[in-house]
């Protein structure tokens, strides 16, 4: 079955009240547990903000070099996720609309390449 990433990008994310946050976390979590019954979820998370580490690992120069922060400067970076096993598109948008709307901001969605066979 293909599986689907349903992120955001902290920046989508705007700016509220703690009481605001608290409020979107039990809507979020129900859904969470909605995907799980219905035998979708994967994995779901929120990634550290700003002040989290950080890390690169750099193969470019012929060895890896790993560094603190992010490799590539940008006002935006990824701020959370869910990953959905469904079996189409329109399953998959059905399920980043309940996301989106738990949680009050924009997410989107996009298909996983196909995993190679292996034996």
């Amino acid at each position: 079955m293909p599986e689907y990433l349903i992120y955001f990008n902290q920046q989508w994310v705007g700016d509220h009240t703690e009481e605001w946050f608290a409020s979107r976390g039990p809507l979020a979590m129900a859904v969470v547990n909605e995907m799980k019954a219905a035998g979708v979820y994967v994995f779901a998370g929120g990634l550290e903000e700003e002040d989290g580490p950080v890390y690169t690992a750099n193969p470019t120069s012929g060895e890896i070099v790993m560094t603190d922060g992010p490799y590539i400067e940008t006002k935006e970076f990824l701020g959370g996720f869910a990953l959905v096993s469904v079996p189409d598109d329109e399953t998959a948008k059905f399920w980043a609309a309940k996301v989106a709307e738990a949680c009050g901001w924009p997410h989107e969605v996009r298909r996983f390449k196909p995993q190679p066979r292996t034996n």
